[in-house]
């Protein structure tokens, strides 16, 4: 039996000095244990802010150009509103004389891109902002700057409830709108229908055959001849002209013979 352990230990391989060696079991148990701290640390995405965007920028363009820095996710351009749309594209068809179909292009005004990891997402903002967005001397935005903004602790479901709510906002607005051109209708139509029933009312004056009448303040003559109508009315017009007659007589004596007037005459004591 010695014999037989002695050359088992004979064997087995002595473990060499410096060297730190581990079971087998050990070494699966640090592969299993970095595969679970890997598992835990999960990527955010994070969200750029593009502040402007050129004429004809489509984000089939912003993907091709970002995608060499990081993989992007998601990416939403925000369209131009409908009335400066509308101008543009009348200016377009000014400018082409009619001859021709006018050659506008819808535009946008700011847009959101979702990268897969927000490190690259601060990466990408901080070393391309204010650089500019082609690279090659032919491109069409070779001149167009980057403004991009790093959005800290954004998500695209905050993107969509603020623009959810900007739809809302736009439907209340233009449905107070309407209704508030509704009520303006509303009264020109009874202001319309109140003055038909006026004129029917006045037996249809407004035919060209028609009149209009007005109520007038009586004049002075009409005024003494109302007082004249009445009983003993024409005593006191008599008197009244007899001493208008007799003020306009004195005063044409006083004006001839130069007499001073009744206040003047009076002798001081």
């Amino acid at each position: 039996m010695d014999a037989e352990e002695l050359e088992r230990e004979a064997s087995e391989p002595e473990p060499l000095e410096g060297t730190d060696q581990k079971p087998e079991a050990a070494e699966g148990q640090e592969e299993s244990e970095e595969a679970a701290c890997g598992a835990k640390k999960r990527v955010v995405p994070g969200i750029v802010y593009l502040g402007h965007l050129p004429p004809r920028f489509r984000p089939l363009h912003v993907r091709n150009l970002l995608s060499a820095y990081g993989e992007v996710g998601r990416v939403f351009f925000q369209p131009e509103d409908g009335f400066v749309r509308r101008k543009k594209k009348a200016a377009a068809a000014s400018a082409a004389g009619g001859k021709k179909r006018s050659r506008y292009s819808k535009d946008y005004t700011e847009g959101w891109v979702e990268f897969r990891d927000k490190r690259v997402a601060k990466r990408v903002a901080a070393s391309l902002h204010n650089t500019p967005m082609g690279a090659r001397r032919r491109s069409p935005f070779r001149y167009d700057l980057w403004n991009l903004k790093y959005l800290h602790r954004f998500t695209w479901s905050h993107l969509s409830e603020h623009l959810a709510f900007e739809r809302q906002v736009r439907r209340q607005r233009l449905r107070a709108e309407v209704a508030q051109a509704k009520r303006e209708t509303d009264f020109y139509l009874r202001s319309v229908e109140r003055g038909q029933r006026f004129l029917a009312a006045e037996g249809d004056s407004a035919r060209p055959n028609g009149s209009w009448s007005f109520a007038q303040r009586p004049t002075e003559q009409e005024l003494r001849a109302r007082k004249a109508a009445r009983p003993g009315g024409r005593e006191r017009a008599r008197l009244a002209n007899a001493q208008d007659q007799a003020r306009s007589s004195r005063g044409l004596l006083a004006k001839i013979f130069g007499a001073p007037p009744p206040s003047a005459s009076v002798e001081e004591p």
